[in-house]
């Protein structure tokens, strides 16, 4: 059964941009890029179940998340859009695509391939457990608290975009963590769905970043044969925040010659 994801609209004319998020991520982390793209674009940015305000729900697999997205895309009556993902977003829009290639424009994928991963998070979930635990009423004991377990400020900083104050004072997260944690495994699946979406696709990935080395094309042609492939060489895994710029440009760049 379908989560009712939550989700901000820009509105405006033409074929929509839905953007998706990575793991821990929410739409928030995308504020500035929608400001630039609503000048020429309807921008959804979307928040993926057990992320940001979306419901938590048991099953983090590529297919669920898939149906979600489409399910929001029925109930914003959008027939067609263009898909674009970071990370864990870019595993579910290339599941959405192959799902219902009709319905999907063009894919954007933000440093990822179409494959299974090993498993890399177990101390940002040492971290995230050590917060909850200790239930911190400031950033800097959070942070603190994270820096335990995780050692990148980058990553503690990003993580700690998913805390919110309660009532009482106490700062929690409000990923569904437990959620996540418990079908971390899904999370490190290739995409759902078979074959090929044969669509326009841009692939952008980061030169610093090992996500999507040299080695993954083949397989990623294979699934998307007729991918732009862009290395941002300054960039590494969140590309968008490393080099929020050339990002732009690519995607700009990108949609326009669809329009060309």
């Amino acid at each position: 059964m379908s989560v009712e994801l939550n989700y901000q609209d820009t509105g405006g004319e033409g074929t929509p941009l839905f953007v998706i998020h990575g793991l821990m991520g929410s739409a928030d982390n995308w504020r500035s890029h929608v400001k630039q793209w609503q000048a020429h674009h309807r921008v959804v940015a979307v928040d993926l179940r057990n992320h940001g305000r979306s419901p938590h729900a048991e099953g983090m697999s590529y297919g669920e998340m898939a149906q979600d997205l489409l399910a929001l895309m029925d109930r914003l009556a959008v027939e067609r859009a263009h898909l674009l993902g970071h990370s864990m977003g870019g595993k579910v829009v290339i599941s959405a695509a192959r799902f219902t290639p009709e319905r999907v424009a063009s894919l954007i994928v933000a440093d990822i391939a179409p494959q299974a991963y090993g498993h890399g998070h177990d101390a940002v979930f040492a971290g995230l457990r050590r917060v909850e635990a200790g239930s911190p009423t400031n950033r800097r004991e959070a942070d603190e608290m994270l820096a335990e377990h995780v050692d990148e400020r980058a990553t503690r900083l990003f993580l700690a975009t998913n805390l919110v104050r309660g009532d009482d004072g106490v700062l929690r997260w409000r990923i569904g963590l437990d959620q996540i944690e418990r079908d971390y495994d899904s999370i490190m699946q290739a995409p759902a769905g078979e074959g090929a979406y044969e669509g326009p696709t841009l692939v952008l990935r980061g030169g610093r970043s090992h996500y999507v080395p040299d080695e993954a094309l083949p397989t990623l042609r294979n699934v998307l044969p007729n991918a732009q492939v862009v290395t941002l060489e300054q960039a590494g895994h969140w590309l968008h925040a490393e080099q929020p710029d050339a990002f732009q440009t690519a995607v700009n760049d990108f949609l326009a010659s669809l329009a060309s």
